[in-house]
């Protein structure tokens, strides 16, 4: 396939907005990329190239049509290639966290609105250099660097982290971004709130954000679950996204981290409350994604067949209905579609047309499940969490598969662990976490292993890193969640008040 980009030409001053983890070369042409956890928009931005001024005004419609020029069709080789073009040598191995957050009122412990919202984005752009993210008229995040700040569908606060090399930098960064947003946001009687659930307010509380792919999958939700409009206004994750140096690579870290992902959500289950009391879950956030939409979303027991590889993923994706596409400045819905008639040109939306690489990007953003490959792997199964937990999280995963003897070892405990174990861990860890009965005794168990390995690999990193795990080590101890901690806490001198999560967990 050949693609003649016309942004090339101007490649030193500008780039796409939706990434800046890799560079994926087609035909001698880099197409950069940055993750939107619900679909990409592809924004000419001012780049590291170009001398930056002040709250840089960005346009967030992706001219896809006026950009990319497609002189051939798109394969399926071309999408596999994309993929396998994410491999790189373990020095260039890097450490992306992407973090959402509630903000809310002092006074009434009200969502934040969007008024609210821009005129937090604007004070943040202003006062610390960001470059604005628009939408139409409307300001819907910043960028600055490799990082950018952007919005959920129901208003949720997200950093989206460059790639660091060490967790050190990864928690300066972590700091750096809360107080920025602290220090205007106080000003304004707003604070932010690190759980994985809004623990107080209805769906018809939560404002929605004037983002055109949203409408589209508002609309749709409720079609294929019934829980999917509450993950989109009400739930908060923190992940952490991280590099393969092959496809032999890509597939044991992809089933060391499927088969683990249910430790991670006990590990930092945080979402116990709904409407102001007790969900009957330590993680609701995680069970939502059970019932949301089940074409996108779930284990992929398809990862642990012998003939898995960047292909069988390609093959899944391309079955896997689409959203949208963008065109003519306006998102088209194509909900109930597939990319392998886009790929044939039998989209009923745009009848005739080809898909771009642009496209491809746009759509595996929008598959939803508990680890997601697209150049690099974004483990998806922790809920948000105060300041301390965003550090642990990323050091768990890189401790377990940055290191390869902890990855081995990761890969030889779970080895006879059958599709149906992890399917049972996978629906039972949001009730009952870490006293998630498994086998012989409880997960709780496993995750005392399992957490040795990745202080162990962290070690063997020589970053001195290994102190990031300290949040999640008295969890492991005790076998009780933080989300139980916060039921202690609401049953005991909270007196059954949930208002005081808001105090108990503000950053």
């Amino acid at each position: 396939m050949v693609v003649i980009s016309r942004a090339a030409l101007f490649s030193h001053c500008f780039r796409n907005e939706i990434t800046a983890r890799h560079n994926f070369n087609v035909s001698n042409v880099a197409v950069n990329v940055r993750k939107t956890s619900f679909g990409f928009s592809n924004r000419v931005v001012v780049g590291s190239g170009c001398r930056r001024s002040q709250s840089v005004i960005v346009g967030a419609s992706p001219p896809t049509e006026d950009a990319v020029v497609v002189t051939e069709p798109l394969t399926k080789k071309d999408l596999v290639d994309y993929l396998a073009s994410g491999c790189k040598t373990k020095d260039k191995w890097r450490i992306g966290t992407e973090h959402e957050k509630f903000g809310f009122e002092f006074k009434s412990l009200r969502p934040m609105k969007y008024e609210q919202i821009a005129e937090l984005l604007n004070g943040i752009a202003e006062r610390f250099d960001w470059d604005k993210v628009m939408e139409g008229d409307k300001i819907i995040g910043l960028i600055q660097g490799k990082q950018s700040i952007s919005l959920e569908p129901g208003g949720q606060f997200e950093l989206s982290g460059a790639p660091l090399e060490t967790l050190h930098q990864t928690c300066a960064e972590v700091n750096s971004h809360l107080y920025q947003v602290k220090a205007v946001a106080e000003e304004m009687g707003i604070g932010f709130l690190g759980i994985g659930f809004q623990p107080k307010w209805a769906i018809k509380d939560i404002p929605i954000m004037p983002k055109g792919r949203y409408e589209i999958m508002r609309n749709y939700m409720p079609k294929v679950g019934s829980l999917g409009l509450d993950m989109m206004f009400r739930t908060c994750t923190v992940q952490v996204n991280l590099d393969f140096s092959s496809e032999a690579d890509m597939i044991r870290k992809f089933r060391a981290g499927l088969a683990l992902q249910p430790i991670a959500t006990a590990l930092f289950a945080n979402s116990p409350f709904k409407e102001g009391k007790p969900n009957g879950f330590v993680s609701l956030r995680s069970h939502i994604w059970t019932d949301t939409d089940n074409d996108r979303s779930g284990m992929l027991p398809f990862v642990f067949d012998d003939s898995f590889g960047f292909e069988q993923y390609v093959d899944y994706a391309l079955d896997v209905p689409m959203y949208f596409v963008y065109r003519n400045k306006k998102y088209v819905d194509c909900t109930g579609m597939t990319f392998r008639d886009f790929l044939a040109g039998k989209l009923p939306s745009i009848p005739g047309e080809l898909p771009t690489l642009n496209d491809w990007e746009n759509h595996l953003t929008t598959i939803f499940p508990e680890v997601r490959l697209k150049r690099y792997l974004e483990m998806r199964g922790a809920d948000g969490g105060p300041w301390r937990r965003l550090c642990a999280l990323p050091a768990f995963w890189v401790g377990l598969l940055y290191d390869e003897v902890s990855l081995q070892n990761v890969l030889d405990i779970t080895a006879d662990w059958t599709s149906e174990e992890r399917e049972m861990l996978r629906n039972k860890v949001p009730v009952t976490g870490l006293k998630t009965p498994f086998r012989d005794g409880l997960l709780k168990h496993v995750a005392e292993d399992v957490l040795k390995l990745a202080k162990d690999g962290l070690e063997r990193r020589g970053y001195k890193e290994s102190g990031f795990l300290n949040e999640v080590a008295e969890v492991v101890r005790t076998g009780v969640t933080p989300a139980e901690k916060l039921l202690e806490l609401y049953n005991g001198k909270w007196e059954q008040s949930v208002d005081r999560v808001f105090e108990e967990l503000l950053y």
